[in-house]
């Protein structure tokens, strides 16, 4: 088998699933987030694209119901043994599939826990999932269980992420050497993820972030490509991935000479960083982080050109999205404890200029001050 941790990591992660499972009363669990399937078991696939579920029972024993597509993919990549195949066919109807596999496996009548809110589960198999539980099961919701286990990392899962952060930095590195006044974005991107293949990296789970001039002020990737001008900005967001554990990282860079107000946004969105690091620690709070990041921003006069959450918790993501939950936003309550990989981002786009400032990289958080894990300073880059 394909596996990226030892069995016994497998084995501890079960064992923290069934106590959570127990303290909430749940018999069994239904998972249908490619990240949950990946962190029990290994199982690495795209294939949740269509429906798949795997099934937990409070014993621990898992049984996975999937195409025929997936069914060597899970046989490879994962320790489950025990694969139960829906057939494609005209007007199938998988949760019929998956009702029948619920009832060979005894929970008929029983408290079942379901991860709904995950791109793994669409809404239209939402529907048929609860028509077919109607008679069958009770159902509670318990999306947040094992995205809250995936939320403290284990040493492995941490020199996973280590790897990654190496990655991030060789992207940003072979990026810095291109640009220039008449460089191509393509030529950047192209170089960016080449860095992190050729060190054995990962498809991120989403597409990374660039766009000079204009679009350095966007936060999403668009299609389409320009060269630099002399004096120009770009912007960039990207992630190093091992194993689809992901570092991020984000940075504007300038060509030519740095301006007044760039240098003031540069100016603010270190700072602002900086007060984020000093709140990143046990006994604060996800909301706490966010607020330090605010208050430095309306500080400098900035509240109109932030945004309204500075970053996620990271891990093993797929697609379509590396951010993973809990966020810095206002008010959230989550605490931050030691063994978290965190990503804060200071993004200011200030349209009236049409200036773009951004800055984050990925950090792990200890018993004191969070460790930044790129070897990058927080400089104004000016090429």
């Amino acid at each position: 088998m394909a596996l990226h941790f030892d069995r016994t990591e497998f084995d501890a992660r079960r064992d923290r699933l069934i106590l959570e499972m127990a303290a909430r009363k749940l018999d069994a669990m239904l998972l249908f987030a490619q990240e949950s399937m990946y962190w029990l078991t290994g199982y690495d696939t795209f294939g949740f694209c269509f429906f798949q579920c795997l099934v937990v029972k409070a014993d621990g024993s898992m049984t996975l119901l999937t195409r025929s597509a997936d069914l060597r993919q899970a046989r490879h990549t994962s320790i489950i043994d025990n694969i139960v195949i829906w057939t494609d066919r005209a007007d199938a109807n998988p949760t019929v599939d998956l009702r029948n596999l619920l009832n060979d496996l005894d929970l008929l009548g029983m408290r079942l826990g379901v991860e709904y809110d995950t791109h793994g589960l669409t809404a239209h198999n939402g529907r048929r999932l609860d028509e077919q539980m109607l008679a069958f099961a009770t159902t509670v919701d318990a999306s947040d269980l094992v995205m809250r286990l995936r939320l403290h990392k284990s040493e492995a899962e941490i020199a996973k992420t280590r790897r990654a952060a190496e990655l991030a930095d060789d992207a940003l590195d072979a990026a810095l050497k291109l640009i220039k006044g008449g460089a191509d974005e393509a030529e950047i991107l192209a170089a960016m993820q080449g860095a992190i293949f050729a060190g054995g990296g990962d498809y991120p789970a989403n597409e990374f972030i660039i766009g000079s001039g204009e679009d350095a002020l966007l936060c999403r990737y668009k299609a389409g490509r320009r060269k630099l001008a002399k004096n120009d900005q770009i912007t960039l967001e990207w992630a190093g991935v091992h194993h689809h554990y992901h570092a991020a990282m984000m940075r504007t860079v300038l060509t030519g000479k740095a301006g007044k107000r760039h240098v003031e946004l540069h100016e603010a969105c270190r700072a602002a960083l900086e007060a984020v690091e000093t709140a990143m620690i046990p006994g604060a709070t996800f909301g706490d982080v966010f607020d330090a990041h605010a208050r430095v921003m309306e500080e400098r006069g900035m509240a109109r050109h932030r945004l309204n959450a500075c970053g996620y918790s990271l891990g093993a993501r797929f697609t379509p999205s590396w951010m993973d939950m809990p966020m810095f936003y206002a008010g959230n309550p989550e605490p931050i404890a030691p063994g978290m990989t965190l990503f804060a981002h200071m993004i200011i786009m200030d349209s009236d200029a049409g200036a773009a400032m951004c800055l984050g990289r990925t950090y792990l958080t200890t018993a004191g001050a969070p460790e930044p894990l790129s070897r990058h300073g927080l400089d104004l880059l000016v090429r």
